[in-house]
């Protein structure tokens, strides 16, 4: 089966999903949310999920709306312009602010402010002030990818992600 047909099938998978948890489980994700398909939106409290525009949840990430043991039931809230990295967990009734990037494995304690980039278990900010785009790139990644291809020849044969 080719990359393109698989591309495509992933694309099919990850879509209807995504139209599951708005439509049947009623979770407010935005239609431009992007989120692979090991990612764990809470299905007990379901619509206690919220994620904003052009947002990015990452595989194996956890996005928690219950304390069972304590029989709590609370709004996560995830901004605009996210990347929240794989093996993550955001735990019940945290609110992560617009522009913010969560490290891969982190487990998200209490708020993120905006434009922030959180790491560790429990999470702690490490950069604040930052300027991200879509899905929570660095502004700067693609004179980044350009210098690693010019500067590595091993690089050149990866998939070229900028479009050119």
């Amino acid at each position: 089966m080719s990359l393109a047909r698989l591309s495509f099938l992933r694309k099919l998978l990850t879509g209807t999903r995504l139209r599951f948890f708005r439509g049947v489980m009623k979770m407010d994700i935005h239609p431009t949310v992007e989120m692979s398909l090991s990612a764990k939106p809470d299905m007990t409290f379901p619509k206690g999920v919220h994620i904003g525009e052009y947002t990015y949840v990452a595989f194996n990430a956890r996005i928690l709306t219950h304390d069972r043991t304590r029989g709590m039931y609370m709004h996560t809230r995830i901004g605009r312009n996210c990347f929240i990295g794989g093996e993550s967990i955001i735990l019940p009734g945290i609110k992560v602010g617009d522009n913010c990037v969560v490290g891969a494995g982190s487990v998200v304690t209490k708020d993120v402010p905006p434009r922030s980039i959180v790491a560790g278990n429990p999470a702690k900010v490490i950069r604040s002030d930052i300027e991200v785009g879509t899905y929570g790139r660095f502004l700067d990644a693609d004179e980044t990818e350009r210098r690693i291809r010019s500067s590595d020849p091993l690089a050149a044969d990866l998939p070229n992600r900028m479009g050119s």
